[in-house]
């Protein structure tokens, strides 16, 4: 008998632990990092800074290749990523406007809920910025000169979804001054305009714009956070620079395709609280004036829904027109 329930327990053993370890995802090729914008941009930015930690540390088995996929306002990436269902060996940068873009633009067909939710990494403040030897020393003095010459200065950015863009249409509704929006598919190309004296201001992040701040090329008139940071104590925020508009705020994280099993993404999860954990890590968010703002997959699927409802009413405030 005691032979028996022996065999017993082992072949108990086998059912329970081994489809689990049958079940066991590790990439075995690499990993493809979809990123919406161009070389520079904020996403490609930190898209490569995660693939060099993740390579530098050994924290996959696979190297992560960074795929830029510009165009159509964030669209062209969204749609890549939802028609590589069941890709185990894919993944992509998500910011705000990859949930903005469905409530503005008919043609954005997809929406995050498409999509395989996996972590929740910053939530990023902005800076806006003038060239050096711009008149403009303050917000103020900027909208003033926007007043005087409506049309007439200049703002590089992004998507005409992305938060700068969201920003600049809170500011003028808000004060009833007037410029232009230029779109470029790259960060390095949106900065290159300002540097150049093509355009007048950008809304950029501190992680941007800092070797640019420190070198003394650029000129910081505003925050566009919650609270004063850290590396710029002596610039406002927008609320207290007297602009009474809603804190638009910038998130990061990583998404998949759909239809992955539940294997794939707690790995991925693990992978990236893994990322989030590492010294490394800390000091990139340091460095870039960046609040942690790590979620696993459960929270940020519920997070896309927040986010989303919050977005749609700062753009009826913008005067946007919703389509969604």
């Amino acid at each position: 008998m005691k032979i028996f329930r022996e065999i017993a327990f082992a072949a108990a053993l086998v059912l329970t632990v081994g489809p689990v370890a049958a079940a066991e995802f590790k990439p075995s090729r690499p990993i493809e990092f979809i990123v919406h914008t161009g070389p520079g941009g904020g996403a490609d930015v930190l898209a490569r800074f995660i693939s060099q930690l993740v390579d530098r540390e050994k924290l996959a088995p696979v190297r992560m290749q960074v795929n830029n996929k510009p165009g159509g306002n964030g669209v062209t990436a969204m749609s890549y990523v939802v028609e590589k269902k069941g890709d185990v060996h894919a993944i992509a940068i998500f910011t705000g406007n990859w949930m903005s873009n469905p409530l503005l633009q008919a043609e954005a067909r997809n929406t995050v809920k498409d999509m395989t939710a996996i972590a929740r990494l910053v939530i990023e403040p902005a800076v806006i910025v003038v060239k050096s030897d711009a008149p403009y020393k303050t917000l103020a003095d900027f909208i003033d000169g926007a007043k005087k010459a409506p049309g007439q200065l200049k703002q590089s950015g992004g998507s005409i979804t992305a938060r700068d863009n969201v920003v600049r249409q809170l500011l003028m509704k808000s004060t009833g001054a007037n410029w232009a929006y230029i779109s470029f598919p790259g960060g390095g190309e949106r900065i290159a305009a300002l540097l150049g004296g093509h355009v007048t201001m950008m809304v950029l992040e501190p992680q941007e714009a800092g070797e640019h701040i420190r070198s003394g090329s650029m000129r910081v008139l505003a925050q566009v956070s919650e609270k004063r940071l850290p590396g710029f104590p002596n610039v406002p925020t927008l609320k207290e620079a007297g602009f009474n508009v809603p804190n638009v705020a910038q998130v990061r994280g990583v998404l998949a395709p759909p239809g992955l099993t539940p294997e794939v993404v707690a790995y991925y999860e693990d992978l990236f609280l893994r990322v989030s954990r590492s010294a490394a890590w800390k000091k990139y968010l340091d460095e870039n004036q960046f609040e942690d703002g790590f979620q696993k997959s459960v929270e940020l699927s519920k997070f896309f829904d927040e986010y989303t409802n919050q977005m749609r009413g700062i753009l009826k405030e913008a005067g946007a027109k919703l389509v969604r």
